[in-house]
């Protein structure tokens, strides 16, 4: 079974079976590797079967094609739910369809933010001449008073040049807590005729349009030059999952308030995914982790461990296939789908939402095909099978508190 699992995860079965057998002995927790399998592979048949393919003799690029099928086909029910016309092809129209059903999300989406005063005074501090240029100002002052704070730091961090971008994470290590307020996730969608090629450079390096600007909490959904198969669906879901990783940071910034290094916390979480102390089979684990564990209900809330500075709804995960159903009932078919895949010989097939609808969006090919976020899931909710130990969770708990106040800690 773990030669399977190393399969559809994409990593070497040695390496794997070292680590669960690591796993096993910290939680006292045998198996549980096969029961997730197991599951997967039973819920994968199920939604084959959902497609209308043989669930026992459907190949690898059968379910390719169905799943983009589908995609396609979901992908004109939701432009509807967002009140669009089947004749609406500009990228425009749809992305500030998609930006204003962000605005309105029936979820928390606030976070732990920089404020944007202080971000404005130390972007005019820092001089971004290289995208003052490109935006068409003549002045600072005039960019900086007209320009959305975070457009204008998106833009400077695709445009401006390396040393300009350490020069901007050494200036975040003076940050202290109360240069960050608690703020809704805000989401922009730039209509200026410099926009375009600016979001041209980014895409062609990310092949998507989404650019995150965390320490504002917020989203920016660059133009397009022409619509795209499945762009509604593949923005939405790639906006929810910036929303959850806004969020994750917000939380782990908020804990570590009380720590005397605060700026130097928050410059290297800008620069890498922030880790804790804790190690979970001879590996650091990384707070998005801990975040995704409790906010999917793994695990009950532990106020002793996160209060004052956070509370439960800080640590809440967003379902973006559910997120979507809400939108359009017909796309309940992708809810449960982010673990499951297909194992054709040798090959997996992805049947997560975000991997198909960025095949779809990039026009990719079977070979070509995405299963870089069902690999993700999978793995997280492998770790979390374990971190249902008491045993590991109360290891967990005691590592928060060293990490939030290493200075009261003893030998």
């Amino acid at each position: 079974m773990s030669r399977v699992l190393a399969q559809l995860m994409g990593v070497a079965e040695p390496a794997l079976r070292a680590q669960l057998q690591r796993l096993e002995q910290a939680a006292g927790l045998p198996g549980a590797d096969i029961r997730l399998m197991m599951e997967v592979v039973n819920d994968t048949r199920n939604k084959i079967r959902e497609l209308g393919l043989d669930s026992h003799d459907t190949t690898g690029p059968e379910l390719y094609q169905a799943l983009k099928a589908r995609l396609q086909d979901d992908e004109v029910r939701l432009r509807a739910a967002l009140g669009l016309s089947e004749s609406t092809t500009t990228p425009d129209e749809i992305l500030q369809a998609v930006k204003r059903s962000l605005d309105t999300l029936a979820v928390p989406t606030q976070t732990f933010a920089v404020k944007q005063s202080v971000v404005r005074a130390l972007l005019k501090k820092m001089q971004p001449k290289a995208t003052m240029k490109r935006l068409g100002y003549r002045s600072m002052d005039s960019m900086i008073k007209h320009e959305p704070v975070a457009q204008l730091l998106a833009a400077a961090s695709i445009i401006e040049s390396r040393d300009w971008q350490r020069r901007r994470i050494a200036a975040y290590k003076k940050l202290k807590p109360r240069d960050f307020e608690v703020k809704k996730a805000s989401f922009f969608a730039p209509t200026s005729k410099y926009w375009p090629e600016i979001a041209a450079e980014y895409t062609a390096q990310h092949k998507h349009n989404m650019l995150t600007v965390s320490e504002l909490g917020s989203v920016i959904l660059m133009p397009l030059p022409h619509d795209l198969p499945g762009l509604a669906i593949t923005t939405l879901l790639l906006a929810v999952s910036s929303i959850n990783d806004m969020r994750s940071l917000g939380s782990y910034l908020k804990l570590q308030q009380v720590r005397p290094d605060y700026g130097e916390v928050f410059a290297k979480a800008m620069q890498g995914e922030p880790m804790m102390v804790a190690e979970l089979a001879g590996e650091p684990l990384p707070w998005k982790v801990v975040q995704w564990f409790y906010g999917r209900g793994h695990s009950a809330y532990h106020p002793e461990a996160f209060e004052p500075h956070v509370q439960p709804e800080d640590l809440s995960w967003h379902d973006a296939e559910a997120v979507l159903a809400r939108l359009a009932p017909a796309l309940e078919f992708w809810q449960g789908n982010q673990l499951l895949a297909l194992l054709d010989d040798t090959r997996t097939v992805s049947l997560n939402m975000l991997d198909v609808a960025l095949s779809v969006c990039n026009g990719l090919d079977y070979s070509q095909r995405i299963v870089h976020h069902m690999r993700l899931d999978l793995g997280r909710e492998l770790l979390a099978r374990y971190l249902h130990q008491d045993n590991l969770r109360t290891l967990l708990l005691g590592k928060l508190d060293e990490q939030l106040a290493p200075e009261m800690v003893f030998e």
